[in-house]
């Protein structure tokens, strides 16, 4: 056993507290010891089957102990899970079967059709394994059962002897643009930048023994509800912090989002943390909430004491409403990336309408200007986010794109993941948006995540996404792809007049497209792709 190795962090947790509950599904309930035991059995079955060291391992799965298990059990024998997005077509998976070097595909019977045509292009896959379902897909040639696997394996722990803190954890993100990347960390820099190893905010309180990581147990640890799916990292992150907390996770039913579902689980297991994505889930939580209530049947959410949001940032909007009708709680965005781990939060204060993304330059978050050096706080430079210390080691397979985002400066090593920023006078960071998806219009740069985020503001708009289009005079021309709150028809004048309010006039825009629905990622960011398909058949372009 050495450093910071991520099996040997939980079995430590799972010894100190082994009949606290830790996982929480519809289909079954766990304790720390019964989470250990399901996942040694799969750790064990999967040596039986060839796999180990070195291994990548694919989970295509939703949500529920499997997945949790199958990271444990990569992690017990040395091995790697790889997250894949189970919306992803056949050509999709056969490309990140094939970049990842996937040895075996852990999945739910339902997406067995895609998996298996897919797993037959690529000839490294040689095992699939499939947990049940009430799909009633046909299943793969020659997939094993899960829950057969487990139980004909031993519920004894792998040996540990060969861990290290150097062990690896790889994190598949398709990012914004292009396709699916593995980004490569060490088990030790994903503990301590994104799992709970410490405060990622300020130097000097991270964890200094893997001791001590029981020793900060707490008597009772918190409950989450984990809605986000763990095939998108930040989610993962959040329930291995939560377990390496002694705290317990709870999952809602698979399928669509449904707010009352997620309400009645937090009055019914006193939830005190709700991990959300965006404005996509806080509308119709608030909704429903305030539903409820006006019906006379008020949902008892006094566990919960945060709604944290990551992935997508909460507009002012939702923050206003859910905090005016639940005004003890804590409103919170997470913000970071597949490439650096936690990098910053922004607490919610009443009345507070700031916009965009912000938190504060620390000792290990900076942003930097072209030449590499910090920029000047106060001086509207735009430069990029930039974090040091525990970083990933590149990306899989893919030295150029590793050259191009990780960088060393004066002997430090920077991850640079392409968010551009300024600085303000006080050393607060205000994310400006990624430079693949910024808006060129008249040879200013406009950062669609600026504009959207005024447009939610908005009483006519329940959701926007904004795009650039081709324009002969201006370069690019700015369009926002705006679904309306029922009943409203807001019309381009009146959204250019509600943004301008906030933001400079070229930032406006200048073509409006309504729809019925807006495309999202099941992480709940905009899917730009589909909003420039349906810019360019209704804009003209």
């Amino acid at each position: 056993m050495s450093g910071f190795n991520l099996a040997d962090l939980f079995e430590r947790i799972s010894d100190a507290a082994p009949d606290r509950e830790a996982i929480v599904s519809p289909a079954r309930r766990l304790t720390y010891r019964e989470l250990d035991e399901r996942s040694n059995r799969l750790a064990n079955a999967l040596t039986g089957l060839g796999i180990g060291e070195g291994d990548h391992i694919g989970l295509q799965l939703l949500n529920g102990s499997e997945y949790i298990e199958g990271m444990l059990a990569a992690f017990k024998i040395r091995a790697v899970p790889i997250n894949v997005n189970f919306r992803y077509v056949e050509a999709e998976l056969k490309h990140l079967y094939d970049d990842a070097d996937l040895v075996a595909v852990i999945h739910h019977r339902e997406f067995s059709p895609r998996v298996g045509e897919a797993a037959a292009d690529v000839a490294a896959v040689k095992q699939l394994i499939v947990v049940d379902d009430t799909s009633g897909a046909s299943t793969a040639s020659g997939a094993a059962a899960y829950e057969d696997l487990l139980a004909g394996a031993s519920a004894d722990r792998p040996d540990e002897s060969n861990r290290t803190g150097d062990d690896g954890y790889i994190a598949y993100t398709g990012g914004t643009t292009g396709l699916p990347k593995g980004v490569v960390w060490r088990q030790e820099d994903i503990f301590f930048a994104a799992m709970g190893g410490g405060d990622v905010f300020q130097s000097g309180n991270f964890i200094k023994t893997p001791d001590e990581i029981v020793e900060r147990l707490p008597e009772v640890g918190a409950t989450i509800l984990t809605t986000p799916p763990l095939m998108h990292v930040s989610a993962q992150w959040g329930v291995f912090s939560q377990l390496f907390g002694g705290g317990r996770i709870v999952f809602p039913p698979p399928g669509a989002f449904n707010a009352d579902t997620v309400w009645g689980l937090v009055q019914s297991e006193g939830i005190n943390v709700l991990t959300i994505v965006g404005d996509a889930m806080a509308r119709p939580l608030a909704d429903a909430f305030a539903a409820a209530k006006d019906s006379g049947k008020p949902y008892d959410v006094s566990s919960l004491m945060v709604i944290g949001s990551g992935g997508a940032t909460l507009s002012s909007t939702a923050k206003g409403k859910l905090a005016e009708l639940l005004p003890t709680l804590m409103i919170i965005d997470g913000f970071g990336s597949s490439e650096t781990g936690i990098v910053g939060n922004k607490l919610h204060a009443a009345g507070d309408e700031s916009k965009q993304p912000k938190f504060t330059v620390n000792a290990q978050t900076n942003v930097l200007d072209d030449e590499g050096r910090p920029v000047q706080p106060g001086s509207g430079t735009v430069g990029r986010l930039a974090r040091k210390g525990h970083v990933p080691l590149g990306y899989y397979k893919d030295e150029t794109k590793t050259k191009a985002t990780f960088l060393e400066i004066d002997g430090e090593r920077w991850v640079l993941p392409g968010d551009n920023a300024i600085v303000e006078e006080d050393g607060t960071v205000v994310l400006l948006g990624r430079g693949s998806t910024s808006i060129n219009t008249g040879g200013e740069k406009v950062y669609p995540e600026e504009v959207e985020t005024a447009l939610m503001t908005s009483p006519d708009v329940a959701d926007a996404v904004v795009v650039g289009m081709p324009d002969e005079r201006w370069g690019e021309t700015v369009v926002a792809v705006v679904k309306a709150k029922a009943g409203a028809t807001p019309t381009l004048e009146s959204l250019q007049e509600h943004v301008r309010a906030s933001l400079a006039r070229y930032k406006a825009p200048r073509a409006l497209v309504l729809v019925e629905t807006i495309e999202r990622t099941p992480a709940g960011k905009p899917d730009y792709k589909w909003a420039r398909e349906i810019a360019e058949k209704n804009v003209g372009v």
